[in-house]
């Protein structure tokens, strides 16, 4: 008997340059050695109170969905404290049973912030402008650092990085969404 060999996908990257950030992500979700599809949307815009912020997503669908809903009704009782809901949801995530157990990861901006939120609690504010994560998280953010030295613009930055990371990560594609949010 085998064991389940797990759902890999998804590169999702930020990079804040310009006075805008580009969030993109690719479309890939595989399960084991096999492509379930090529074209899933994992970047999201949410416009709670008026303030748009785009968000990232990888790990599961289902639960980047309930914590993306988190977010947005956090967001709705913090209108435009984008710091403040992030933080919020990551003490509930971290606190709540049912939450403990979401396998997810969020890259969240409104234009003018940028963070990655995990259920470990933490709210972390990247560094040199850019955050990764997912499957090809690593290879997205060693290409995007690097890229940062050039004169491109954020989105010729992501969608670089992210062709890079298509290259090496066999769970990354390059299908991508591009959202991009000005502060």
């Amino acid at each position: 008997m085998s064991e389940f060999p797990g759902w890999h996908g998804t590169t999702i990257i930020a990079v804040r340059r310009g006075g805008e950030v580009v969030v993109a992500g690719d479309g890939q979700v595989s399960l084991g050695q096999t492509v379930i599809k090529g074209s899933a949307r994992k970047v999201r815009r949410l416009s709670p109170g008026g303030y748009d912020v785009v968000a990232g997503f990888a790990g599961s669908t289902a639960d980047a969905f309930t914590l993306l809903e988190r977010l947005e009704a956090k967001l709705e009782s913090t209108p435009g404290q984008l710091a403040r809901a992030s933080v919020e949801l990551a003490k509930d995530w971290r606190t709540d049973k049912y939450l403990q157990k979401l396998e997810a990861m969020l890259i969240v901006s409104d234009g003018r912030d940028m963070f990655v939120i995990t259920g470990a609690g933490d709210v972390l504010e990247p560094e040199h402008d850019v955050a990764a994560i997912g499957s090809g998280g690593n290879f997205a953010l060693a290409a995007a650092r690097g890229l940062m030295e050039t004169e491109f613009s954020a989105e010729d930055v992501a969608r670089r990085a992210m062709a890079i990371a298509a290259d090496i990560c066999v769970y990354t594609n390059g299908n991508l969404t591009v959202e991009k949010i000005s502060a």
